[in-house]
């Protein structure tokens, strides 16, 4: 007898050696709602790179493991501490160096975001990656920009406004992405069936069937989540980091350990938003203070003697590797308006090219999946900006 065609999982699919089985397919050679309950259990809370080297160091030196206990879950949050002031120091020794770290550090950033991503691993590297990166810039700005006197009173306020602010925009978007409700399995189903009878599809002659991805997305229809043993509302969706399914799940954001939902989507714009505008901000301050006689974007590429003296060197390696992070959510910034212009999560749009239902515009920047773009682009962007 022959099988049938083997369909790559989506995005946020329950693993199965045997496909999707919310295709109910004919032959399934496991218990796949047991197999993805272990396939979770066996993913979450394992220790990153970073947590395994600190336990193959301390079993090789003898220590107790209580001594270093507290700290395994936490171990992440050290690295970026180490690296981000030694790099950027050795980087301002000279102009050659400067290039070698600014090229490698963003390599081993998106290295160590490769791994994890791919592997479905919660780890705080990156919030403290950012969370450092931002109280070190703001401490050497303080340090050596300062003093020089080149920075008005009212310039110095206006900086740390827009840090404080952006820390808690910030805090506001880790309070929680909004998390779908928890119901019974009985009252799931009985939800799934009423749903899917008063949508009256052609051709779903059981009211329980048609939950898969692409028909349930489609038509608005709910969908049962074989991991939360839950009812999973239209344009939700279950993160395998989090472990939990999430309302309008837009993406799981490594920058601020979290999922972007419908309950912190806006803030997080927000937040992107006061952090490039406070980052802009300060590399202006800083290039005219290093380089007064060069305009900001010349100073950029071209500052002569800046080398001459280490501070100053310091100052504008730093000011490339700001450059270079806000080059980074600058995109990310302008990838979500434009999401939420054409009333589209991240989710949906790697769901349609999945699935080759969508198509790319612009360069790639806006997927069209023609699901829920029901009014103007403009219309979608004042009413969740509002």
């Amino acid at each position: 007898m022959k099988r049938e065609r083997f369909k790559p999982p989506e995005p946020d699919d329950p693993l199965c050696c045997c496909g999707d089985i919310d295709q109910q397919r004919d032959y399934c050679c496991c218990d796949c709602e047991e197999l993805d309950d272990a396939c979770e259990r066996s993913e979450v809370n394992q220790p990153d790179i970073f947590s395994r080297f600190i336990s193959c160091m301390a079993d090789r030196l003898g220590l107790p493991c209580c001594a270093i206990g507290p700290l395994r879950l936490e171990i992440s949050v050290l690295p970026p501490m180490v690296l981000i002031p030694g790099l950027l120091r050795v980087a301002a020794i000279n102009c050659m160096l400067g290039v070698v770290v600014l090229t490698v550090l963003p390599g081993l950033v998106l290295w160590y975001y490769y791994v994890t991503h791919r592997r479905k691993r919660r780890t705080l590297f990156f919030l403290s990656l950012a969370l450092f990166s931002l109280a070190y810039m703001y401490y050497l700005f303080l340090t050596e920009i300062v003093p020089r006197g080149d920075v008005s009173n009212l310039q110095l306020v206006t900086v740390t406004t827009g840090m404080m602010l952006t820390l808690i925009s910030l805090v506001r978007t880790k309070q929680g992405p909004g998390f779908v409700k928890s119901q019974s399995l009985a009252q799931g189903i009985n939800s799934i069936c009423t749903t899917n009878q008063s949508t009256n599809i052609p051709g779903d002659s059981a009211p329980c069937k048609g939950i898969s991805q692409s028909n349930g997305e489609k038509e608005g229809k709910k969908k049962l989540c074989l991991v939360c043993l839950q009812v999973r509302p239209p344009r939700a969706g279950h993160c395998r980091i989090c472990g939990a399914c999430v309302l309008r799940m837009d993406h799981h954001c490594v920058w601020i350990n979290s999922c972007v939902g419908q309950a912190n989507h806006r803030q997080f714009i927000l937040t992107l938003l006061l952090f490039l505008v406070t980052s802009f901000y300060g590399i202006s301050l800083v290039l005219r203070s290093v380089c007064p006689r060069q305009s900001l974007f010349t100073a950029m590429l071209y500052c002569p003697g800046v080398y001459n003296q280490y501070s100053t060197a310091l100052c504008f390696t730093c000011v490339w590797y700001s450059v270079i992070i806000t080059g980074g959510l600058l995109h990310l910034f302008i990838l979500q308006i434009i999401n939420v212009s054409y009333n589209v999560t991240e989710r949906e749009a790697q769901i349609a090219l999945h699935n080759k239902t969508g198509r790319r515009r612009f360069c790639g920047l806006v997927v069209e999946t023609g699901i829920w773009l029901t009014h103007l682009p403009c219309f979608h962007l004042v009413k969740c900006l509002n």
